[in-house]
Parts: C-alpha cells; structure tokens; sequence
C-alpha cells in the first residue's frame, strides 16, 4: 500500500486488538488487560480479558493472549512472547501460585519462541525457555528449566528446576519428567543470550514506533 500522505514508501498503521472478554455462561463478567506502560506489544497481537503483562515483557507479532475460557493470565518482568505464540486455557482449570489461581501463570525473565503453544492450566516459573513450536500443556515447569523445538511437556508432570527435555520429547508422565537431565551449559547460555536480546526489544521498538500506551493497553 502506498503512503497516502505523499505517495511515496510503506504505509504502516500500528495497530493491535485489546479488550475485555466477551461475556459466557462460564466467565459472565468482562474483564479488560492489565498492561505495564512500559511493556511493548507489537503490532497485530491479540490480548483479550483478565491478562497481567508486567515491565518491559515484549509481545511479538501476531501473538494470541487469549483469556476468554481459562482466566486469570500472568506474565512476569522481563518476559518475551515471540511471533506466532499462543496462550490458551480450559475453563476451570488451574495452578496455584503465591496463594493465587491462575489459568497461565509465566514469571520473570521467560522466553517462549516462535511458534510455541502454552495452554493451561501451565505454570512456567522464572527463567524458563520454551524452544520453537514446542507445546506446554497441564504442566508445571520449574525454574530455570529448557524446553526444547518441539518438544510436548503435558499430563500434569511437574519438572524440576533447570529440566532439559530434548527436541521432540513427549513428556507425559512424572516418571518421565523425573528422568530428565539438567540443562546443558550450551542450552543454558543461548538462553541467557536470547534473554539479553529480547530485553532491549519493549524500549528499542517504542521509539521505532513513536508508541506510548496507557496502562490499559491503549496507544496514546
């Protein structure tokens, strides 16, 4: 499309969807995001209902945060969803935490790649790295623990903390969580490093986009 201002070079409107849940038999109370003024969510991301995204997490393109059947979502500090990723949860369904229910709850510094699906009830604890197109699903994973591409962790296994499951694991006993290694020191580095990276993401592409947000997810 080309710019109708002058004519001449793209036409960029930045524009995502957040808003309240719509009203169900399950969930009759609409409930709007709770979005951090200085978290990022890209263009063409979705956020809908009872979410809390804290500081400087940054939301990739065309993610899904969809909290309209499973409810409350969390997301900590420092967190990075990345293109594609997708947040779903069953209705009565949850993992506690702090006291606290939740359908999805993520902590500080978590990555989940491009790609990846977690569904909850899941509770991913802080530093934990979900590799690409990998599944999460009725678990709990502990801190520090790598998911690796495609890899499936479900049926309400609990991993300790710094769990690897290698590339195309199906996780889905307790036996089996149980069995697995700690993260390798190659594993743990990348993940640091893509940590590093994704943390300057929320302040680098504010300034790209000429973005200010109130803390209802608005742009201003």
């Amino acid at each position: 499309m080309r710019n109708p201002m002058n004519g001449y070079g793209p036409y960029n409107i930045y524009s995502y969807f957040v808003g309240t849940n719509p009203p169900t038999s399950w969930n009759p109370s609409p409930k709007s995001p709770k979005i951090h003024q200085h978290a990022l969510l890209s263009p063409f991301t979705f956020v809908v209902g009872d979410v809390t995204i804290r500081e400087n997490s940054f939301v990739a393109p065309f993610v899904s945060i969809r909290a309209d059947e499973g409810t409350p979502f969390y997301i900590g500090r420092n967190t990075n969803l990345q293109d594609g990723v997708i947040l779903h949860g069953l209705k009565d369904k949850y993992v506690e935490k702090n006291n606290q229910t939740f359908s999805i709850y993520i902590g500080n510094e978590v990555s989940c790649a491009h790609g990846s699906l977690i569904h909850g009830p899941s509770l991913l604890e802080d530093n934990v790295f979900i590799g690409f197109k990998a599944i999460v699903y009725n678990a709990r994973v502990g801190e520090g623990s790598f998911i690796s591409s495609a890899a499936v962790v479900t049926g309400g296994v609990t991993l300790k903390p710094k769990s690897f499951v290698p590339p195309g694991a199906y996780i889905d006993t307790q036996t089996k969580a149980d069995s697995l290694k700690e993260v390798p020191k190659t594993e743990e580095e990348f993940a640091k490093e893509v940590q590093r990276v994704n943390q300057e993401f929320p302040s680098a592409y504010s300034l790209l986009l000429g973005k200010t947000r109130c803390s209802c997810g608005l742009a201003c």
